[in-house]
């Protein structure tokens, strides 16, 4: 197991000091091994809520909390950017739960990611109520379907209504820019230790296995954009048009990692990517080539699959690219369900993420401990149980550490 990396340099006299506080401070300090766990911002509420929420993630021997603060164009800190989440309402809470993650998380010696949602901006049967959120200020920047409809709210599948993210298109220059200048309010006023963006990606799956999305998105500018940039329509070449929004999306994080290596220097820039390439290659997500290019630091596997040799499989390609990024094998943790995990198989899944990798991350924090007035009861064994498990993988890193 590797130890913990201190980023050394051996420079002398002034001018070298320089650099050292210059180059070491570039190069952002992940922990290792990671011992990360995604926690969501369905986990807490109160300021209370995160300090337990820190207490059981120590306990459980993590070092690493990818902690959520931005869903779907509303975020959980104070921003001059965008409104606070509907789970407050809109509405100041009271206290800002960012920096009091960070502040908890800090004093336990682990570290704190800001987890982002990056293309989501709406859920939901209803408009928000904020007139100030994105889906009111800025329509043009969603999706439209080859009829100029906008990408509903919710619709009817059967007799079901179904919802999901209205999401932003990231094919317009001005999205890209507005993405990064909220992230970039993030790493600049927190002292958080990295970014970590989620659904950086089209969320263009079905809610319904067999359910037809419209090839999102079919609005004159975007449309516009691509005949300049390639001389084509979707129709003359739909493989050309699929690439180029899959780069539209590489460009964005190449945008922000630009980004935060100037604004925000020794913080990493990590990313939720599906394990399988060819699967992510669907929604315009290329990992791979955000590897190549040096434009992310750690990528974190969203290996959602209870078959343990399934899941070791997916991350042998991964640590075949050329790069100098992390691999994270990130694993589901369900207590219930038809995916639901029991403890020897969540034991095995943790053990192969280490043993190909050092690192892992579970999905997610309330598998464990639950959440609110669901929280665990006394006489559920798995959470438990799970986090003894993980802490002692923790105490045995520690001791390997040791000198």
């Amino acid at each position: 197991m590797r130890s913990i990396s201190m980023h050394r340099c051996t420079v002398t006299g002034l001018a070298a000091a320089t650099m050292l506080l210059v180059g070491c401070q570039s190069t952002p300090k992940l922990l290792d091994p990671i011992r990360a766990v995604w926690v969501t911002r369905m986990d807490y509420k109160t300021a209370d809520d995160i300090t337990t929420i820190m207490d059981n993630c120590q306990s459980a021997g993590f070092n690493t909390i990818i902690f959520q603060v931005r869903g779907n164009g509303t975020v959980f800190y104070p921003s001059k950017i965008e409104p606070w989440a509907e789970q407050f309402d809109f509405q100041d809470p009271g206290y800002d739960p960012l920096a009091v993650a960070i502040e908890q998380a800090h004093s336990r010696d682990m570290q704190l990611h800001a987890w982002v949602n990056v293309m989501p901006a709406w859920q939901g049967p209803n408009e928000p109520k904020e007139s100030k959120q994105l889906y009111h200020q800025h329509p043009e920047w969603f999706w439209y379907d080859a009829d100029g409809n906008r990408q509903p709210l919710n619709h009817v599948v059967g007799d079901q209504q179904r919802g999901w993210y209205a999401s932003l298109n990231p094919c317009l220059p001005e999205v890209r820019k507005y993405l990064v200048r909220v992230f970039r309010e993030i790493v600049t006023r927190y002292d958080v230790d990295g970014l970590h963006m989620d659904y950086i990606r089209f969320p263009n799956e079905p809610v319904v296995r067999g359910e037809q999305i419209p090839d999102y998105p079919h609005d004159a500018r975007t449309l516009a954009l691509f005949k300049k940039e390639t001389g084509k329509t979707p129709e003359s070449d739909p493989e050309a048009w699929n690439d180029w929004r899959t780069s539209k999306v590489t460009q964005l994080v190449s945008d922000i990692h630009r980004m935060m290596r100037r604004s925000a220097r020794g913080k990493a820039l990590s990313a939720s990517v599906g394990a399988v390439r060819k699967n992510g290659l669907t929604h315009y997500q290329d990992g791979k080539a955000w590897i190549e290019n040096g434009d992310i630091d750690a990528v974190f596997l969203m290996n959602y699959t209870p078959n343990v040799n399934e899941f070791d499989e997916r991350i042998t390609p991964w640590l075949e690219i050329p790069g100098k990024a992390r691999i994270i094998p990130g694993m589901m943790v369900r207590r219930s369900g038809e995916r639901a995990t029991d403890l020897d198989t969540c034991q095995k899944l943790v053990d192969t993420a280490r043993e190909r990798t050092g690192d892992y991350c579970v999905f997610a924090y309330s598998s464990i401990f639950g959440r609110g007035e669901r929280a665990r009861q006394a006489e559920d064994e798995f959470g438990p149980a799970f986090a003894t498990y993980l802490n002692s993988l923790a105490s045995a890193d520690v001791a390997e550490a040791k000198p």
